[in-house]
């Protein structure tokens, strides 16, 4: 099928693999966080691990990513949410945003590893050099047989699938986690009409979306990778 042609599976394996690691370090610090602030929910229901099965979603964390990769067409994925009881909560207001910004900043974290990871090889290693700016040019995993390049590769969709995963979950519209720290620093009557709009959210994210309104989310990645770019020449 034309679909098909020209598909790189390595590459796509590879992003699949960050991708289930990214979205369970994501929901495990949600779960982390949660439980360092007095709700054990999400602890009593094993979502304090990395292990992938804990928080995978047949159709959002297998299906929808998938089906993204080979065909291009515009999906959002998502994992299993985690459970969130506030009235365990020692502190509710402020830690129901403490809850919120965990996960999207596991994700900055993760992102900044890599990135710094990726710094390292480029300055340390020649031939790390070619591959970084073959990756950056053709966002796919040059085919030399050696280690280096996948290796290359996991850390270049870790930094980039990390950071986008961030800043699109700090998108203040509703199921997203940004919404939550929104909502708890407005007045009651503002954060009562987001919450009654909060069905209504992910129809708006897709017709973002669709509309490719959502470039915003890759331009801190645009320049890091120009930055890196730069390291390698």
């Amino acid at each position: 099928m034309e679909i098909f042609r020209n598909i790189d599976v390595g590459s796509i394996l590879i992003q699949f693999a960050v991708l289930l690691f990214s979205l369970s370090i994501h929901e495990a610090s949600h779960a982390w966080m949660a439980d360092r602030c007095g709700d054990y929910t999400a602890r009593y229901l094993g979502r304090v691990t990395l292990n992938p099965i804990a928080h995978m979603d047949p159709i959002g964390t297998l299906l929808f990513p998938l089906l993204q990769f080979f065909t291009g067409f515009p999906l959002i994925g998502w994992a299993k949410p985690v459970p969130i009881n506030a009235l365990h909560f020692r502190k509710p207001r402020r830690d129901q945003v403490l809850v919120s910004l965990a996960g999207p900043g596991s994700n900055l974290l993760a992102a900044g590893v890599a990135y710094g990871l990726l710094i390292v090889l480029t300055l340390s290693s020649l031939p790390a050099k070619g591959l970084i700016i073959n990756m950056i040019g053709t966002w796919r995993i040059p085919s030399q047989h050696s280690l280096l390049a996948p290796l290359l590769g996991l850390l270049f969709f870790a930094f980039v699938i990390n950071l986008a995963l961030a800043v699109f979950n700090l998108i203040p519209i509703p199921p997203l986690d940004g919404h939550w720290v929104l909502y708890e620093m407005l007045p009651y009557n503002a954060a009562k009409a987001i919450e009654r709009f909060g069905s209504y959210g992910i129809f708006l994210l897709y017709a973002i979306m669709i509309l490719g309104w959502f470039s915003f989310i890759f331009w801190p990645i645009q320049v890091l990778l120009g930055l890196l770019a730069g390291v390698a020449t």
